[in-house]
Order: C-alpha cells, then structure tokens, then sequence
C-alpha cells in the first residue's frame, strides 16, 4: 500500500471545504495533507493515530490538526459505521494582511503553534459541536463568519488538550509505506505477543536498523507505541465495563499485573482504579 497524500477537494465558489465524510469515505489509512483539519466525529470509535500521538476516539470527540501531520482514524471494528463532519481550509486562504490585524493574533497564533494536534475538552467540545453542525449548512459570507468564530473559540479557550506537538514528518514515500504496515499490523495483533523480530521482519529490516526506524519517524519506541495500544484498549474497558481490574490487564495484552499497573499509571498519570473512578457516576 501507498501512502497517501490526501488531495482536499474544495468547491469553485468556495474557499474552504466543510462536509460529512462517511463510511466507506471516512476510511482513510495513514496519511496526510496540506489543510488545516478540524474534525467532529459523529459515529463509531476506534483509535486515533495523530503524528507520534497514539490514544481513543469515540462520538463527540473533536481535533484541531495542523496542515501535514499525518493522521488515521482507525475503526474498532471493520463493520462499525465511522462518520465525522471535517473542516479542511489552508492558511493562505485567509490572506497573511488579514492574520496579521491585531484583532486576529489568537487565530494566527493557533495556526502558528507547534502544537501541531490539539483535542477540544469539556464546554468547548459542545461549544465547537454544534458550531461545525451549524457550518456544514452555511454558506457563503456566513460560512466564513462562522468558521471564524470557532477558531477564535478554540484559540483563546484553555479547554484543549495538546496530543502532539513539534512532530514533523521525515520519511520518503517508500517509507511511509513501511509505517502504514507496521501499524495495520500493529493494530490488528496488539492484544497477542508481539517480538521485535517478527516486526522488524514485516518491514523487511534487522531489528537494530527498524528500532531506528520507527523512532526517527513516529519519534518513540515501537514497544512504547504498542503499549500505548494495550493501555487505549484498557482503558476503553475501565470505562465501559464493570470486569474485574486484574482480568483487564490480562485482557489488553499484559501477562503481569505489576507490569501493567506500571505502564497505566506511566501512560495515564493515574492508576486503573483511580481512571475508572472518573467515568463512574457517584451513587
């Protein structure tokens, strides 16, 4: 497979795009473009690789990504219906004379950060929500207007989470079609064992030269990578089951519940109990 660098379609009487990507149009593997993105999702869950940012998504969920960081919003499951309502605009189409009017400087600041991906919390989420629902209608002046104004939002509401900054993209074509592999595979096996040495031979490269690999281009280890998987996937059952902590730790790939409590709390700032005491509602 490809990679791919996703070619944005934007209508002639328009200067930014604004639609609902749905399955199977919502199915896009690795990949990247020149546009800004900000996206809602509005059906299914799964994982969200972003740059060297690994974790869940789930309905409701907004990001903000920089132009070329690449992206795949993974499904949980290939049946499962993904839908999401996705912005993609450059930052030329505003002009640098209109970023640079003082009334603009959080804005320009937003898309200047290098903070390259961003996930909107708690009232800015419902705030943003129901604006981007409002957007996909508008037209026009005020689709503009609009647009604006959320990103003004966004950028002077301390209601965001950064997942991923300084991240840039170094590899060639060739290589990143190695990386798509690794994390097909990753993601479909990452509940089993899995060895640096079948891994490095799926790429096709010794264990010490696919290490380097992966660490210049996803800027972490693969076994940190494939541990935030396992922890993504424990915490998913933390939140939406009542099983017994230790049968989730053997359940998302761990075989020791030290190891695992480890990881979570390194991973999470938090131990499994005290993350799930956050999604239970207080009797």
């Amino acid at each position: 497979m490809q990679p791919l660098i996703q070619k944005i379609h934007i209508e002639q009487d328009s200067s930014f795009a604004c639609r609902t990507y749905r399955t199977p149009n919502f199915e896009t593997n690795w990949h990247m473009h020149e546009e800004y993105e900000l996206i809602l999702i509005t059906e299914g869950t799964g994982t969200a690789l972003i740059g060297d940012y690994v974790g869940n998504y789930n309905t409701g969920d907004i990001f903000f990504l920089s132009g070329n960081l690449p992206h795949w919003f993974r499904k949980a499951h290939h049946k499962m219906i993904g839908s999401a309502i996705v912005v993609h605009f450059t930052k030329q189409f505003w002009g640098e004379t209109f970023l640079a009017l003082p009334e603009i400087k959080s804005i320009h600041q937003l898309l200047t950060s290098t903070n390259n991906g961003i996930q909107l919390q708690k009232n800015l989420r419902t705030k943003i929500a129901k604006d981007l629902i409002m957007l996909e209608k508008l037209s026009g002046f005020n689709s503009i207007t609009q647009l604006l104004q959320s990103l003004h939002s966004i950028s002077t509401s301390k209601e965001i989470s950064v997942i991923t900054a300084n991240f840039s993209l170094t590899s060639s074509s060739k290589e990143n079609s190695v990386i798509e592999k690794v994390f097909e595979y990753s993601l479909k096996n990452y509940l089993k064992h899995i060895t640096l040495e079948e891994i490095a031979a799926l790429a096709e490269m010794s264990i010490p030269t696919f290490c380097r690999f992966f660490k210049k281009n996803i800027k972490k280890s693969y076994f940190d990578f494939l541990q935030e998987l396992r922890i993504g996937h424990a915490c998913k059952l933390l939140q939406a089951s009542n099983d017994n902590i230790i049968d989730i730790c053997y359940n998302s790939g761990y075989n020791s519940w030290a190891h695992f409590s480890k990881q979570f709390k390194k991973v999470k700032q938090v131990t499994p109990s005290q993350y799930r005491k956050q999604f239970k509602p207080i009797s």
